[in-house]
């Protein structure tokens, strides 16, 4: 299928959905990560619905929830969100619950639907939308790519002062439990505490911390030439400016991550949130929210491949998913009190 097919068929289904569409409120409010503010994403949505979709970018649930506890009831409509998380959003009464018919999950990748995550007793209350890995992205012209299959290569010393770690403490502190042989599962706090000796050791190893623009940024100037934390979604928007730019999953395994969408509680806009998550986790949502100019990551909706082309099919390494997702664990779900202690190693961390 060509590109111009490809728009003229998800632009006759967006004039179809305008036709059919009520008359919405003017605006809708998100909190959303970085990839969400793509216009060639939000635009069709809008122009579809006659709305204005209002984004605000966040990394990480901590930064979202204190978003929400300093908002007014109603000012957010919509939440991206760790798949992980939504257990705590749950808790914490910030989500509606959503009609599981008006949501495509049979199309989805099967390990993507997450039911254990995204529903609480039979309700639903958030839909995946994205996944990918963190794991070990590299510069193929400058570091050997047999050594990265090997996250033990980080701490020999070949490449003090070429690394960056991404800025977020779950899938760091999860990948450096896999090498210490502990899955993520299993990280508690004793086991935590055998992941500062790594952590403080690979931060003397790095030139920077930083977060998804920074990381990016400093791996395609090579600044740094391997990014810890990094993957598909750090490379792949990349590849057309240098295709050198490559991610691996080591022997040790890699972390998977996976977003959620779903509609806040107190939402001013519940139907108009709802027909935005509809949007999102459509195929033609999916595959426009998969190749973000933020960052590039698999949709969970595998329907999604009929509106990618060949080439965007192969660096997200479609093919190759299956053996992807049974090599890596997902994130860490610490409680209250471990999630303060990672945050405070983190803490340690930066200050080193």
């Amino acid at each position: 299928m060509t590109p111009f097919s490809r728009a003229l068929m998800a632009s006759t289904a967006l004039a179809t959905l305008a036709l059919a569409a009520p008359a919405w409120a003017q605006s809708l409010n998100a909190l959303v990560w970085c990839d969400h503010a793509d216009p060639e994403l939000v635009r069709p949505f809008e122009e579809a619905h006659g709305v204005r979709v209002n984004l605000r970018e966040y990394e990480g649930t901590a930064a979202g929830l204190a978003i929400l506890d300093q908002s007014r009831p109603g000012d957010w409509d919509v939440l991206v969100i760790d798949a992980v998380d939504v257990g705590r959003a749950v808790d914490l009464g910030l989500l509606a619950p959503l009609p599981a018919d008006a949501l495509p999950t049979g199309d989805f990748f099967p390990e993507l639907v997450m039911e254990d995550l995204n529903t609480r007793d039979g309700q639903v209350f958030a839909v995946t939308e994205k996944f990918g890995y963190n794991t070990l992205s590299f510069n193929r012209a400058a570091v050997d790519a047999d050594a990265m299959g090997d996250m033990n290569s980080l701490f020999s010393g070949d490449f003090t002062g070429r690394i960056a770690i991404y800025d977020y403490y779950l899938p760091v502190l999860g990948m450096l439990a896999l090498n210490e042989g502990i899955a993520t599962a299993d990280l508690d706090a004793a086991a935590l505490e055998r992941l500062r000796a790594p952590l403080m050791a690979l931060r003397a190893e790095s030139r920077l911390v930083g977060e998804v623009v920074a990381s990016q940024t400093a791996l395609a100037t090579g600044e740094v030439d391997i990014v810890v934390g990094g993957g598909e979604w750090l490379t792949a928007v990349l590849a057309e400016e240098n295709p050198d730019l490559d991610w691996t999953i080591p022997e040790q395994g890699a972390l998977l991550w996976a977003q959620s969408i779903a509609v806040l509680a107190d939402s001013a806009n519940p139907d108009l949130a709802l027909e935005f998550v509809r949007y999102i986790v459509s195929p033609e949502g999916q595959a426009r929210l998969a190749t973000s100019s933020c960052y590039w990551g698999m949709p969970a909706n595998a329907a999604a491949a009929a509106h990618l082309s060949d080439e965007e099919r192969a660096i997200l390494r479609w093919d190759q998913q299956p053996e992807f997702l049974a090599r890596a664990q997902r994130y860490p779900v610490p409680d209250a009190d471990l999630d303060a202690a990672m945050q405070d190693l983190w803490i340690d961390m930066l200050q080193q």
